[in-house]
């Protein structure tokens, strides 16, 4: 299965995400082979930068010159070893067995003698093999499984806030598999609700799930509709590191049971699609990043009845729900627009509940402003599309598929959004830019932009102040108009959030 997936992610662009949990239930693993299978299959594409170091060392050969099949079988492989702490008998007995089931039988031979010298070192003794004669953000990349323009995009990051220090920690936590965080819908999940959501779960043979298949938000962005991300837990105040050569403490267990979001809900073991107040609607799988985000805009100021909202680029629908259920308590009417209409139809599936008080409308987000219906806004949600570098635990696959060549195009869409985004939005009105990347180029840069783009229009928010005050405890934001949040800091995605009010 995980080998199966792994090569759909590598020959077809699947998601990992959407093709692995839908495998899992066909097969009808239980619960820990699935947490196996997950951890696997996972864990493995997280770390095949790293992974295909060391093969290539164990092997003697450029990793480009193996056959993609048994390159897949091994990378399986060294994960257990490496990763997963399999016994190297087992490990090894596994994965050559695999590759005879995959047709890779020429190569069983092969894949035995990689292994067994993969199992000869342990992973600090590889990690000084693959980094030795590398400084700089290419041992970065190497030792953390990370592309170096992405290394170098973080780095700039963590600069514009001085915190260029806390780099590796950043790289470590993004290779820690994300665990649940919900959301309590306001107005609508009960204490009992609450209470219920972390309770044990009956079954022995549950383990902790990982929130790989949350549909709140992804990590793609390539459309008008916008694509995001979601969630880790991390590393509390964050480990500092050596900043040349990227050591860190283990990323330890930020308190994980003590959510930083006033809706958010952490401690969730087992499914979460078998807690109750899950199955009724009333809490949602969403990383509290993106909780944090929505509640920025509805909370940045008091709700008046009657005030209309605008979720631009609202699919697959979790920030959306957020809202919508915000808007029903301060009797406000929300407007969720999405592009594509797969994607709106999650959108209204997510707000099936919202029956009084929001439309789901579909089109291009820059159409706003220029559709003739001369309708403005209140409050406006542009959570644009990215290149989802603040989530990459979440979506494994993502950090080796976008390219620096990404980022223009997207910056392009990202500004047109926003320039729609000020045409509807009201005198008095507020508007929150979100994106699940913390690349300068789709934060700062397009905040900069915006501004000068519409002279004497827009005034920034005390952004980071909002959102402490939203929070029920530090959000470890820098001080300023914009905040960029950190999975090492408080365990949640790196979502990026700036608000603005259009001088009236």
């Amino acid at each position: 299965m995980a080998y199966d997936v792994l090569r759909a992610v590598q020959v077809d662009d699947a998601y990992a995400n959407l093709l692995l949990p839908s495998r899992i239930r066909r097969a009808g693993l239980s619960a820990r082979d699935a947490a196996f299978a997950t951890e696997l299959t996972y864990g493995s594409i997280r770390m095949l930068g790293r992974y295909d170091a060391i093969v290539g060392i164990a092997s003697g050969r450029r990793v480009e010159n193996i056959e993609a099949d048994v390159l897949d079988v091994m990378r399986l492989g060294t994960h257990q070893l490496l990763g997963m702490r399999t016994p190297t008998h087992a490990a090894v007995s596994a994965t050559v067995e695999l590759a005879r089931e995959v047709g890779a039988r020429r190569a069983t031979g092969f894949v035995n003698a990689v292994l067994r010298k993969v199992a000869a070192r342990t992973d600090a003794e590889w990690d000084a093999a693959i980094t030795e004669g590398r400084g700089g953000d290419a041992l970065l990349a190497t030792r953390w499984s990370h592309p170096t323009w992405v290394v170098s995009a973080l780095r700039d990051a963590l600069a514009a806030e001085r915190s260029r220090d806390e780099l590796a920690a950043l790289l470590a936590a993004d290779n820690v598999a994300p665990r649940v965080q919900l959301a309590a819908l306001p107005g609508l999940a009960t204490d009992d609700d609450i209470a219920t959501a972390t309770a044990p779960v009956p079954s022995a043979d549950d383990a902790d799930r990982t929130d790989h298949d949350d549909a709140t938000d992804a990590a793609d962005g390539t459309d008008g509709a916008g694509h995001r991300t979601d969630a880790v837990d991390g590393a509390g105040d964050g480990p500092t590191a050596d900043a040349e050569t990227g050591t860190v403490p283990p990323v330890r267990s930020e308190a994980d049971t003590q959510p930083v979001s006033p809706t958010g809900i952490r401690g969730v073991s087992g499914d979460p699609a078998r807690v109750p107040g899950v199955a009724a609607g009333r809490l949602r799988v969403q990383d509290e990043g993106s909780q944090l985000a929505a509640l920025a805009l509805s909370r940045s100021s008091a709700v008046r009845a009657g005030e209309r909202w605008l979720d631009m680029c609202a699919g697959p629908g979790g920030k959306a729900a957020l809202l919508a259920a915000e808007a029903a308590v301060g009797g406000a009417h929300l407007v969720a627009n999405e592009l594509v209409p797969a994607r709106a139809g999650l959108v209204r599936k997510a707000l099936a509940g919202f029956r009084d008080g929001v439309t789901v409308v579909e089109g291009d987000g820059r159409r706003f402003g220029r559709d003739g219906a001369g309708v403005q806004y209140d409050r406006v949600l542009l959570d644009a599309p990215c290149t989802g570098l603040g989530a990459l635990r979440r979506r494994p696959e993502a950090r080796w598929r976008k390219q620096p060549e990404d980022v223009p195009e997207l910056a392009a869409l990202q500004a047109e959004l926003l320039d729609a985004a000020v045409r509807v939005l009201a005198p008095g009105g507020t508007l929150a830019y979100v994106t699940c990347s913390p690349h300068l180029a789709e934060t700062r840069g397009q905040v900069d932009a915006v501004l000068e783009r519409h002279p004497g229009v827009l005034e920034q928010l005390d952004t980071a102040g909002v959102l402490r005050a939203v929070a029920v405890r530090d959000p470890q934001v820098a001080d300023g108009p914009v905040a960029q949040l950190w999975p090492h800091r408080i365990g949640t995605d790196a979502m990026f959030v700036a608000l603005f009010r259009r001088v009236g």
